[in-house]
């Protein structure tokens, strides 16, 4: 078990982007097939299935108020990832990352003490630098679907940390996860069902492991060990690791702005975990 310190809190936060990276990489030959709301649903309906059977958590087990966050947190889960794939079919990638981030840097904010909050400024300008928004038009359903993403993201920082904090193990995440699937498969099911092979089931089924199970029980670990200030702060690195993978990988080399974006949510990373480490909380179930 990792100690509760910031720095394990920021080693799984940092292993739950790599994980979440990697996927949205395997993911493009499946978007090409299904669409990326299929493949969004795809994704939450294995997690659900796959947490369901290796966790069987009890809901009898649970009290009912952690039970109901557990619940809602199903719901951000699927409204984040639904979302965000509808936005980013209607807006540049860039355009869409950047105002998806205004939810983890509002919970930034807002949650973060007076001497920590620069971490989050300096963080947002970073995003910023990274991905250029100003470069690509703006499509009215894109925004809405974007900004709606960015209220669902911060909504499920807190109620992550929340439930990590009210429910031991991964107990919590076996419900909301297969709830987001539950959802997902009601919304966006029945129009991909038709175009599902074995080939693609099983291929969903491994995207799966890397997104969402793998970097939703990360993000739900290091959420105990960070304050959802610190953790929403982190949150900017994601767009910075894309872009190094991107140079190493596909050899896309950066402009100065972009560089300069990297220095600048490092920063903020660094300073992020120098300061939000949170009192250690006693799991309740």
């Amino acid at each position: 078990m990792l100690p509760s310190t910031p720095r394990a809190g920021v080693a799984l936060a940092v292993g739950a982007m790599l994980s979440v990276q990697l996927g949205l990489a395997v993911s493009v030959g499946l978007a090409n097939r299904i669409g990326p709301t299929g493949v969004a649903w795809l994704r939450l309906a294995w997690a659900g299935v796959l947490l369901l059977v290796l966790v069987r958590p009890r809901p009898s087990a649970f009290r009912r108020p952690a039970l109901l966050t557990c619940v809602v947190l199903g719901f951000a889960t699927a409204g984040m990832t639904i979302l965000f794939m509808i936005a980013a079919t209607r807006l540049p990638l860039g355009t869409a990352s950047a105002l998806e981030f205004l939810g983890p840097l509002t919970v930034a904010i807002v949650r973060g003490r007076n001497g920590t909050r620069v971490w989050p400024v300096l963080a947002a300008a970073g995003v910023v630098l990274l991905t250029q928004p100003w470069q690509g038009g703006t499509d009215l359903v894109g925004l809405g679907c974007a900004l709606a993403a960015a209220a669902c993201w911060g909504a499920y920082i807190v109620l992550t940390q929340r439930v990590g904090d009210e429910v031991s193990g991964l107990r919590g995440l076996a419900v909301s996860m297969p709830v987001a699937g539950l959802l997902a498969t009601v919304v966006h099911g029945p129009a991909v069902l038709g175009q599902v092979t074995w080939p693609l089931l099983l291929a969903g089924l491994g995207l799966a492991v890397l997104v969402p199970v793998v970097p939703f029980s990360l993000e739900m670990m290091a959420l105990r060990r960070l304050t959802a200030s610190a953790f929403g702060t982190l949150m900017s690195l994601e767009p910075a690791i894309a872009l190094v993978l991107g140079l190493i990988v596909l050899h896309q080399v950066p402009n100065f702005a972009a560089a300069a974006g990297i220095a600048f949510v490092v920063a903020a990373g660094i300073g992020a975990e120098r300061t939000g480490a949170r009192e250690p909380v006693k799991t309740a179930v």
